[in-house]
């Protein structure tokens, strides 16, 4: 493309039809970046964005499998809406899989699906979401949670495009897009035995790098009204915010990306009566940033896995032990944060000594920096 253009960045209600999606942002000559907040389901202008919606642009109409790399609460899910949408399958179905939050015993029977009798409780046949998703879109988030012995079936079901219910015999066909995505490195996650090579090099076919907050900062204040106006349609509220709180915003360090930043703004949406001022802001923050254990420091060559092990950690012991809000700051699951424990192999009593060890910061370690 002259002077790497990039593709329109289309704004688009889900009543569009496809066509029009389609020649809009893979037309002939592929028209400039304009300047438009949205993309699909996303919003920012940074140019980090920029190259994420070139990505999207360019794989959305084909049936490529894509595989979405970023940190928690960067957007993933919304990434993948976003190209289902733009794609000749947006009238299909669309379904989510976290497989981080479903329990092994039943992640294989939620995935495939199993016949009545098949195993104890399973009294009636169950479709699994390869079979509702057939002709649509099949996102499965945290893929490095998935247990190692159904990585195999998934490549089998990639590969061939059929699949066996829990209890049968019989081949099932399926055209189905799956969507992966992950918060590791996909690369340490093989290093760990905990994602296949051969499943990895099958789904890794189109990697897609979605930027964290920190690395497209001049969308924080757009996010934030973006929340705010969401929240007074919802409750048909008319709040503001003041220049100097949005200004604020950008200042601040969001770990948990754009979703701490919504929370944060619907904590502020409550709290304030009308005005959302800097006071309104701050206490959570104030409260979070004195706490001891913020700053993080890694001596460069830390393992991806040791830097995740002190994140976690450390998250522990600013939520007083308290896992389910230790999990929501991390942006994973309650399930995904017992199997991290599980994993490093700390009873509570380790964990909490552990905290107090130099901690890493992301910015600094470049944890989840994926090229593509």
């Amino acid at each position: 493309m002259a002077n790497n253009a990039m593709p329109h960045i289309l704004a688009f209600d889900d009543a569009s039809p496809f066509a029009t999606l389609v020649e809009s942002i893979a037309g002939k000559g592929l028209p400039e970046l304009q300047c438009c907040e949205r993309f699909g389901r996303m919003l920012g202008v940074a140019p980090a964005m920029r190259k994420f919606y070139h990505h999207v642009g360019r794989v959305a109409p084909t049936d490529a499998t894509v595989l979405l790399l970023g940190e928690s609460g960067t957007g993933k899910e919304l990434a993948a809406l976003t190209i289902h949408a733009l794609s000749p399958r947006q009238k299909q179905a669309f379904l989510p899989v976290n497989c981080g939050a479903i329990s092994p015993q039943l992640i294989e029977s939620e995935i495939f699906g199993h016949e009545k009798g098949s195993f104890t409780g399973a009294e009636r046949q169950h479709k699994g979401y390869f079979e509702r998703a057939n002709g649509g879109t099949l996102f499965l988030d945290e893929i490095t949670e998935m247990p190692p012995e159904l990585q195999v079936k998934l490549l089998r079901v990639l590969e061939s495009g059929s699949f066996m219910r829990i209890g049968s015999n019989e081949e099932i066909a399926c055209d189905v897009r799956v969507i992966a995505a992950s918060n590791r490195d996909p690369e340490q996650a093989v290093a760990e035995g905990r994602l296949r090579l051969d499943l990895y090099h099958r789904l890794n076919v189109f990697p897609i790098y979605i930027p964290p907050l920190r690395e497209r900062t001049e969308d924080v204040e757009l996010l934030a009204q973006h929340f705010l106006d969401e929240l007074n349609v919802a409750h048909d509220t008319n709040k503001v915010m003041t220049p100097d709180a949005l200004a604020s915003l950008s200042s601040r360090n969001w770990p948990g990306n754009v979703r701490e930043l919504r929370n944060h703004i619907q904590r502020a949406y409550i709290m304030a009566d009308q005005t959302i001022g800097v006071t309104a802001l701050t206490p959570d923050l104030a409260e979070r940033e004195a706490s001891t254990g913020l700053t993080l420091a890694v001596p460069v060559g830390t393992s991806l896995a040791d830097v995740d092990r002190k994140i976690i950690f450390a998250t522990l012991q600013l939520c007083d032990g308290v896992k389910k809000r230790a999990a929501a700051i991390l942006g994973i699951s309650l399930k995904t944060l017992y199997n991290r424990l599980e994993e490093y192999g700390f009873p509570e009593r380790e964990a909490a000594s552990s905290v107090g060890e130099s901690l890493p910061s992301l910015e600094e370690s470049k944890v989840r920096n994926f090229p593509l």
